[in-house]
């Protein structure tokens, strides 16, 4: 695992976006496809609506989601609501390669076992994302990995359901598939993030996130979330 230092949020978004689009061009000159999970968060939004953005292959790209809540389509808490405000409605990209965590769907388990489904299909039966954009919560939270919950014992599917969180539960990816992505992006800003980032550094398993492998992952984290680390 390796860290980049950006002067301040802003700054760091704008270096995903860059890393973003780098491993878009590799991923497709490779195997002709791009397969890329994206989280939540405020300083997402605006990793998705830099300029290095719009240069991505997005007819070659497929954009799936790491985690989601459990809200009516169009909430402010969903995820989705602000992928598709801060990038959607900015490129062109094929509804089909727009795969949507299906958390209204009657029943969660089987709305997660058809998002696995989607994720073989584009990605292979062991399912290989070329790259998995992920948060840290100040809890030591990644994804909708969240402590204590039942989905961190989870090794024998792709995706699973939540307890509830803050006020919702969710679909999140589950170890397994976040362990076999080609490359791993952590954007980190705040302050509040210093003691959680310190331990991610330190491959602390007893937070959600140090149990993430590390081995082809990339921190890219502001000033105020590093101030420790370095």
């Amino acid at each position: 695992m390796r860290i980049e230092v950006l002067a301040d949020a802003d700054a760091a978004a704008q270096r995903a976006a860059e890393f973003i689009h780098a491993a878009a061009l590799e991923a497709v000159a490779a195997r002709g496809v791009f397969a890329f999970a994206v989280s939540g968060g405020r300083t997402p939004w605006r990793m998705l609506a830099a300029p290095a953005m719009l240069a991505m292959p997005w007819n070659r790209t497929h954009l799936f989601q790491v985690d989601e809540r459990v809200a009516p389509q169009g909430d402010p808490d969903r995820n989705m609501t602000h992928i598709a405000e801060s990038l959607l409605s900015r490129v062109t990209l094929a509804p089909e390669h727009v795969h949507a965590m299906p958390v209204n769907a009657p029943d969660l388990a089987s709305g997660a076992a058809q998002y696995a489904r989607d994720l073989e299909t584009v990605a292979g039966t062991l399912p290989a994302l070329d790259l998995v954009h992920l948060g840290l919560g100040p809890d030591g939270h990644t994804a909708s990995l969240v402590p204590g919950d039942p989905i961190l014992a989870v090794t024998g599917a792709w995706v699973g359901s939540t307890q509830e969180y803050q006020g919702h539960r969710r679909m999140t990816l589950t170890y397994p598939v976040l362990d076999r992505a080609r490359s791993v992006l952590w954007l980190v800003t705040g302050a509040e993030k210093v003691p959680m980032l310190m331990r991610l550094m330190a491959g602390d398993r007893s937070i959600p996130a140090g149990r993430v492998n590390s081995q082809h992952a990339v921190i890219v984290a502001d000033e105020a979330a590093a101030a420790h680390v370095r």
